[in-house]
């Protein structure tokens, strides 16, 4: 990775695919990233639903959890200590989604864990790869080396992301979701996940940095697949439910508010074989059998205008007050309809819901559906 001249801003190792392919470029998170292309989110959404669409995801953390004993299980235990998730149980070849919690309850980072024989592969949020870090370096460093990773990340999401990708790395097509492996292409050591942040078939796609640029554009030349940048990854994530990070999860929100109560096994619960022992334990542990007082939700506005982040959501027409405000919320262009998500009091979250989003001084009515929006298409 690199450093913006004359900028704090980093830059992938694809900067000069999107400065090539007339990205428009904005600061996130630290990095210089592509929110749109020539054909705009709308049409890079739609043709990731329908063919494929390849993303930079450069900007995404990726660190290696070594353990010193040399032992898998050593790591796993390890991280255990940092996440409610069941790790030692992940077996090699395979991923998983988890969480770091504070002593409160509150999510510090999601991420995703990989098990890859000898060590273990964490991929973090790029606004909290510091942090992450040094939270990792705090708590493991006696059982773990932390090694950050300068490699690049490409996602390549959509139904005709198999057959795109076969065509270059035989074999690749036989993973299955949430599968990991190491494949060789043109002499490159490829790490394949069949994983994603769109709800499409997908892969996230770690390489080398100095050979990313050939490798997407070997991608690129195919018909099927077209550059798509931040704008359309985050409205293909809000229709499929996704939380993001620093909108929709963040310290002042429990996993069991999030609606990730599914990434707390049975093993790290109450009464589980390793039940807690990871921070916040007590109360996301309490709030799993009780409930939270509020939920995370998903919301239709009616009409067309969109209920963006912060609108104060209200159970009435008029008066009261605000019983939940939106995290997220744009237009899906696959439903061709406004779309939100946020958080509500728990008694009104349940679907069918009629409520009212306040923007810019109007209520307008919003009626509370589960999430996602449409059904994900991850291969199982």
């Amino acid at each position: 990775m690199s450093a913006l001249p004359g900028s704090d801003l980093k830059r992938t190792p694809l900067h000069a695919l999107h400065l090539h392919l007339g990205a428009r470029m904005v600061p996130f998170a630290g990095w210089e990233m592509p929110v749109q292309y020539a054909p705009g989110v709308l049409r890079e959404h739609l043709h990731t639903r329908a063919a494929a669409g390849l993303f930079d995801v450069g900007h995404m953390g990726q660190v290696i959890l070594r353990p010193r004993s040399g032992r898998i299980a050593d790591a796993a235990a390890a991280l255990e200590r940092l996440v409610p998730a069941d790790i030692l149980g992940l077996p090699e070849g395979r991923q998983r989604y988890a969480l770091f919690t504070d002593d409160s309850g509150g999510i510090l980072d999601d991420l995703m864990v990989a098990n890859r024989g000898d060590h273990l592969v964490l991929v973090v949020n790029a606004a909290r790869t510091a942090q992450d870090l040094a939270h990792l370096e705090a708590h493991l460093s006696d059982l773990c080396t932390v090694e950050p990773l300068d490699r690049a990340l490409i996602a390549l999401q959509g139904p005709a992301a198999e057959a795109a990708l076969a065509a270059l790395v035989p074999g690749a097509e036989a993973l299955r979701f949430m599968d990991v492996g190491t494949f060789r292409a043109g002499g490159d050591a490829l790490w394949i996940s069949r994983s994603g942040y769109t709800g499409e078939d997908g892969f996230e796609i770690s390489i080398a940095a100095d050979r990313a640029l050939g490798f997407a554009g070997s991608l690129l030349a195919r018909p099927e697949v077209q550059p798509a940048g931040l704008g359309a990854r985050d409205s293909l994530r809000l229709e499929a439910g996704l939380p993001l990070w620093g909108s929709d999860i963040d310290t002042t929100t429990s996993p069991v508010e999030a609606g990730l109560g599914w990434a707390i096994p049975r093993v790290r619960r109450a009464g589980g074989g390793r039940a807690g022992g990871f921070p916040g334990a007590a109360r996301i542990l309490h709030e799993l059998v009780n409930g939270a007082p509020r939920r995370l939700a998903g919301l239709l506005p009616e009409g067309r205008a969109p209920m963006r982040g912060g609108t104060p959501v209200f159970a009435g027409a008029a008066g009261g007050e605000a019983v939940g405000h939106v995290t997220s919320g744009g237009f899906g262009p696959s439903l061709d309809r406004p779309v939100a998500m946020g958080y509500l009091a728990a008694a009104l979250a349940g679907p069918g819901t009629r409520l009212w989003g306040e923007v810019r001084g109007r209520r307008l009515p919003a009626t509370v559906t589960t999430l996602p929006f449409r059904p994900n298409s991850y291969k199982r």
